[in-house]
């Protein structure tokens, strides 16, 4: 019943970003606050699909501790969920991602008008003084920058393996907080397959680390914050898919 309910899940991703893609795009030809505002309602579409197709509820904790201005969000990524998050809690985020997305139907044409950073993710350091020099002049604009410090999606509880270059090179150079969000949305949304798992998805924004930490202090802390944070809402998250297998027993 669970892999049925996922496939009708894809379904409803895919279909609702044909839709919306389609229906919004006189939103590419408008301010990009318009644009900002069809992703954020896209990703409240994902969220609603989640809750009434598969038994999954998302909640987004510690929203006070999301600074306003421009920031450096640095979040934990399992799934393709986490992406679109901060549309949720942020007004204008430039998200460093890779290029061959630029290339998706919809998907590209939408982080092409709202300037996000593409990255070659096989580049040596031309590109990533690339990525530096295009997050800095995004941070100007008063956008918000956003980075998943391990570079690709990992498992829940799997051992870390942060780029320390990437994250304190846009930290030095765009001098702003950095705020690490921790989840634990791997266990419901796995990174790869088609079957979801009922259970609670949780984003929990952390207190944000001062900006000038040099690169070691830096990399201690925001690796010890996200870790333990999201260790600690795997477990939360184990414990409410154990509750509802046992009612469904």
């Amino acid at each position: 019943m669970m892999m049925l309910r996922s496939i009708l899940f894809v379904i409803w991703m895919y279909g609702l970003m044909a839709v919306m893609g389609i229906v919004c795009l006189p939103a590419l030809l408008l301010p990009k606050s318009v644009t900002f505002w069809a992703i954020s309602l896209y990703a409240r579409g994902l969220i609603w699909g989640l809750r009434v197709i598969c038994g999954i509820e998302v909640e987004i904790r510690g929203r006070q501790n999301m600074p306003r201005g421009t920031v450096l969000y640095a979040g934990k990524h399992n799934c393709m969920l986490d992406v679109f998050i901060p549309f949720l809690v942020m007004p204008a985020p430039a998200i460093i991602l890779k290029q061959e997305l630029l290339w998706y139907p919809f998907l590209g044409w939408y982080a092409l008008k709202t300037a996000m950073i593409p990255i070659d993710r096989a580049g040596n350091t031309k590109t990533l003084k690339k990525m530096v020099a295009e997050a800095k002049t995004r941070a100007e604009d008063g956008r918000q920058i956003v980075i998943f410090p391990e570079g690709t999606r990992t498992e829940p509880s799997a051992p870390p393996a942060y780029h320390a270059a990437g994250i304190s090179g846009l930290a030095k150079a765009i001098e702003a907080p950095i705020v690490p969000v921790a989840t634990n949305a791997g266990l419901c949304w796995p990174g790869r397959g088609l079957k979801r798992t009922r259970g609670k998805i949780i984003y929990d924004i952390l207190p944000p680390i001062p900006a000038g930490l040099p690169r070691r202090e830096l990399m201690t802390r925001l690796q010890s914050d996200l870790e333990t944070a999201s260790d600690a809402l795997v477990a939360e998250g184990r414990s409410v898919q154990g509750r509802l297998a046992a009612t469904s027993q």
